[in-house]
C-alpha cells in the first residue's frame, strides 16, 4: 500500500538502537557498499549471523519500490470519489457476515481492549479488504531499498533494523512479503508498529499478523486501546450546520461540548437535536461548506493515529456504523472537481506570492495551506473554508 504514516508511534527499541553515525548519510553509496556496512552494523546491534546472511545476501534494490515512493497521484481524490471507493454494499455485507462468524473472539477482545467489534472489522476491510490483499514485495528487499535510498533513508534504515529484529525472535519468517513500503499482515504495521504493539493472541509464542486472527485483532486493539481509544463511544456523526455558521469554528483545531455545538445551532443530519452527552466533539467539512459536516469525537482523532487522513478517518467511522446497520450519509452529494497536483501547487504559489504563507510550495493542501486559504477567502468576503478548489484558484489574479 503506502508508507502507512498511520503508525506515528515508532517503539523505543528501534530508535535506541545504536546505528553508526553515517549509516543513514550513506545513501548516495552503492548499493552493495551500503549494504555490506549495514550488515556490519546490524550485526554489532545484535541481530544473528543466522538471520542476516539468511535475508541479506544477494539482495538487489527493488527499481519498482522506488517508482511507487515517488509516484504521485495525478488527481487528489474528492470525498465521495474517496468514500464509494471504499465502501460499498459487498464490504458491507461481507463484513457483516465476519462481524457474526467471529463474533466469540471479538467479544474477548473487546473486553480486554474495550474497542468495540465493528471498528476492529472496519479497519481489517479497508487495509486489505479482510485480508485478501496484504502485499506482494519481499519485505527485507523493499526496506533495504528505502534505506539506501537518501529520500527517507533514516526512517527506513529503523524499519529495516526493527524488521530484522522481530525476524530474529522468530515472528516472521525470513521471505514474509509486505507492502511496497514495508507494512505487514492483515492491519498493514509497519516494523516499529508491530514490534511495539503486536500482540500474541492465540498464545503460540508468535505474533502472527498474518495467519492468526486472533494475534491480528489483538494487536489492532492494543494500538487503539494504548492511543487513547475511548471504549463505549463512537467516531462521530453526521450533523447539519445553520445557515450562516462561522466557519472559523471548524477544523480539528476547535472543541466543544455537544450542548455548545447544539446552542450554536448543529444539529443531527436528519433534523433532530444532538445527544445529551458529556462529550467534546470538532466539527469538520472535509469537502468544504457545500460538503457533509461531521462532529467528531476522541475516538476519530485516535483513528488518525492510524492514518493521519481524514477521509480515512471518516470511512473507518462509516463503514463501522454500516456494518451494524445504519443508513448510507445523507447530505446532498455536490459535483465535485479534482484538483491536479499541478493546481495545487499553483494555488500554494499564488497564496505565497499574495503574502498568505503556505512554506514551500509542495502540491500537497496540508493544515499550513488550509489556514492560508481561509485566510484569502477571508479578504475576498467568500466563505472561509479553507478549501482548496479549482474556484478558488481562479481568484487570483
Amino acid at each position: 500500500m503506502f508508507e502507512k504514516k498511520r503508525f506515528l508511534k515508532i517503539g523505543a527499541v528501534a530508535g535506541a538502537l545504536l546505528l553508526s553515525s553515517n549509516m543513514v548519510a550513506m545513501a548516495d553509496v552503492d548499493y552493495q557498499t551500503w549494504l555490506k556496512d549495514f550488515k556490519e552494523t546490524a550485526a554489532r546491534s545484535g541481530i544473528s549471523k543466522k538471520t542476516l546472511d539468511n535475508t541479506l545476501d544477494g539482495l538487489t534494490p527493488n527499481k519498482r519500490v522506488l517508482e511507487l515512493d515517488r509516484r504521485q497521484p495525478e488527481f487528489s481524490l474528492t470525498f465521495w470519489k474517496y468514500l464509494n471507493g471504499r465502501i460499498s454494499e459487498k464490504r458491507i455485507q461481507r463484513g457483516r457476515e465476519l462481524l457474526k462468524e467471529h463474533a466469540a473472539l471479538f467479544k474477548k477482545v473487546h473486553d480486554k481492549y474495550g474497542v468495540q467489534p465493528r471498528f476492529l472489522v472496519a479497519f481489517w476491510g479497508l487495509e486489505t479488504n479482510f485480508g485478501d490483499y496484504t502485499g506482494v514485495f519481499p519485505l527485507i528487499q523493499s526496506l533495504t531499498t528505502l534505506a539506501h535510498d537518501e529520500r527517507r533513508s533514516e526512517f527506513f534504515t529503523k524499519q529495516l533494523i526493527t524488521a530484522l529484529q522481530i525476524m530474529d525472535r522468530g515472528d516472521i519468517p525470513y521471505d514474509v512479503k509486505a507492502s511496497w513500503a514495508g507494512a505487514m499482515g492483515y492491519c498493514q504495521f509497519m516494523p516499529t508498529t508491530y514490534q511495539a504493539y503486536a500482540v500474541d493472541g492465540d498464545g503460540d509464542g508468535k505474533r502472527d499478523m498474518w495467519n492468526s486472527l486472533p494475534d491480528v485483532f489483538y494487536s489492532a486493539a492494543n494500538f487503539l486501546s494504548q492511543s487513547g481509544w475511548q471504549a463505549g463511544e463512537t467516531w462521530g456523526r453526521e450533523v447539519k450546520m445553520p445557515k450562516g455558521f462561522e466557519l472559523d469554528l471548524t477544523g480539528l483545531g476547535t472543541k466543544k461540548k455537544l450542548g455548545e455545538w447544539a446552542k450554536l445551532g448543529v444539529r443531527n443530519i436528519d433534523g433532530k437535536a444532538l445527544p445529551k452527552a458529556d462529550m467534546d466533539a470538532s466539527l469538520i467539512i472535509p469537502a468544504g461548506y457545500k460538503g457533509p459536516a461531521f462532529l467528531v469525537y476522541e475516538n476519530f482523532r485516535t483513528i488518525l493515529d492510524w492514518n493521519r487522513s481524514n477521509l480515512y478517518a471518516i470511512a473507518v467511522g462509516h463503514l463501522a456504523d454500516r456494518l451494524v446497520w445504519k443508513g448510507p450519509l445523507e447530505s446532498p452529494r455536490i459535483k465535485e472537481i479534482p484538483l491536479s497536483r499541478a493546481q495545487t501547487l499553483q494555488i500554494q504559489a499564488r497564496l505565497n506570492e499574495n503574502g498568505y504563507d503556505v512554506g514551500k510550495p509542495d502540491g500537497i493542501a496540508g493544515s499550513r495551506t488550509r489556514k492560508a486559504i481561509k485566510a484569502f477567502q477571508k479578504s475576498k468576503g467568500i466563505p472561509a473554508d479553507g478549501y482548496p478548489s479549482v474556484e478558488l484558484l481562479k481568484l487570483f489574479k
